[in-house]
């Protein structure tokens, strides 16, 4: 277990989860709620990212522009953002502000009103972030993929939801789906920085502490009946952009951390991988090609992206399938184990330098673990894969005629 982070439970059943780290006059700190687009039902269709936007629009004791002054005044920054399966809100600020930081996001959490006029102002503004998606043919490639591979299904609805949706929506139905969701046990407030664990916790009493206990029964529909699919879409677009993939290891399944070596030595952000080896520097094919895993908590997301030239396509699927054979058909030297283990360790070090992907890491892995796992306890595990195992995971996954794909291609003339 990571040893430096302190966990505190409230009675009202909301968690705070703390590090203190010395070196910073900068403190993260943000709620990561267990509420994602994913429950969201039919008639609510991209609710989840809608009440994100909302939440800087109105409480009981502000208005938008207070909302939005009260951090930037003293050079601090407040964000959101919403996945399929998390809402986070969070701020960074000088240490000195941690209280103002903490009161306010309690406040936009917790007490927003949703007033009607700033959800006809919002509606216009996330139906124009639709636009700029639909504009963006790599965004809306991996929205498009997502419905493909799980059709019919939460996880295959886009977070921004449906023109029809967002149309539809009043202060009522904020407040239904807060109601549905809001559970104090699966809502965690997250800490970074040099912030002692007494006063952390001395200011997680004053806010928290007196907030209600919310409860939410709910039930998150499970994923199963994948069929592959195929499909191609026209588009005005210059290149072609394709997307190939299919359902994978969900968060909790011991093979999750080799899965994301595995995924990471294809085509993670190293310009040694190996997709970006054979499409780009090989054969100038691609300007960028992405290996992604999602793992979810009862299923995963595993895809391969690129665009290109329409007339360079069919060779560059060729030479991403050649790609995923040679791993199935030869394992790696013991060099090559060695240099994905590192590449991987570094990786996943650098990342936790950045406090606030730290903060919300933190949340998110006590949500969806009840753990942090220690940086050393993860690259003990990396240390530990072997190439037999990769290869054989290799040969499980990365079966093209199990594989989803999808083809935005540009108009014939």
């Amino acid at each position: 277990m990571m040893q430096d982070f302190n966990l505190h439970e409230l009675p009202n059943g909301i968690r705070m989860v703390h590090k203190q780290v010395v070196h910073t006059k900068i403190v993260h700190c943000g709620f990561v709620l267990d509420i994602g687009s994913r429950d969201e039902k039919p008639h609510q269709l991209g609710l989840a990212h809608f009440w994100e936007h909302m939440a800087f629009k109105g409480t009981h004791k502000r208005k938008a522009f207070h909302i939005l002054n009260r951090l930037d005044s003293v050079g601090g920054e407040l964000n959101a953002y919403t996945t399929k399966e998390k809402i986070c809100f969070y701020a960074s600020v000088l240490d000195q502000y941690l209280e103002n930081a903490l009161e306010l996001l309690t406040d936009i959490t917790f007490q927003s009103t949703f007033p009607e006029k700033q959800i006809d102002k919002e509606r216009g503004v996330i139906l124009e972030e639709m636009s700029m998606y639909e504009d963006s043919p790599e965004d809306a490639l991996q929205d498009l993929f997502d419905s493909l591979v799980f059709p019919n299904h939460p996880l295959g609805h886009n977070i921004l939801g449906t023109t029809e949706t967002l149309r539809s929506f009043g202060r009522q139905h904020f407040l239904e789906f807060v109601q549905q969701n809001l559970d104090s046990r699966r809502l965690i407030f997250s800490c970074v920085g040099n912030i002692s664990l007494k006063k952390a916790i001395r200011l997680a009493e004053k806010y928290l502490a007196p907030l209600p206990s919310f409860r939410a029964e709910r039930q998150r529909l499970p994923f199963s009946g994948y069929s592959p699919v195929q499909e191609q879409q026209e588009r005005s677009i210059m290149q072609a952009h394709f997307a190939m993939g299919c359902p994978a290891y969900p968060l909790h399944d011991e093979r999750r951390l080799p899965f994301v070596m595995l995924t990471n030595l294809l085509g993670g952000p190293a310009n040694t991988s190996r997709l970006n080896m054979a499409l780009r520097e090989k054969k100038g094919f691609v300007y960028n090609v992405d290996a992604s895993y999602t793992p979810y908590i009862d299923t995963g997301l595993f895809s391969v992206s690129f665009a290109t030239e329409p007339g360079q396509l069919q060779k560059s699927i060729r030479l991403v399938e050649r790609e995923f054979r040679l791993l199935c058909e030869k394992p790696l030297g013991s060099l090559q184990l060695h240099a994905a283990q590192e590449q991987l360790i570094g990786q996943l070090a650098m990342a936790e330098e950045n406090n606030a992907s730290l903060m919300l890491m933190m949340g998110k892995s006590i949500l969806d673990l009840d753990r942090i796992d220690s940086l050393d306890d993860i690259f003990g595990r990396i240390r530990q894969i072997t190439a037999a195992e990769l290869q054989d995971m290799a040969c499980q996954t990365l079966q093209p005629a199990n594989f989803s794909s999808l083809t935005l291609q540009p108009l014939q003339a």
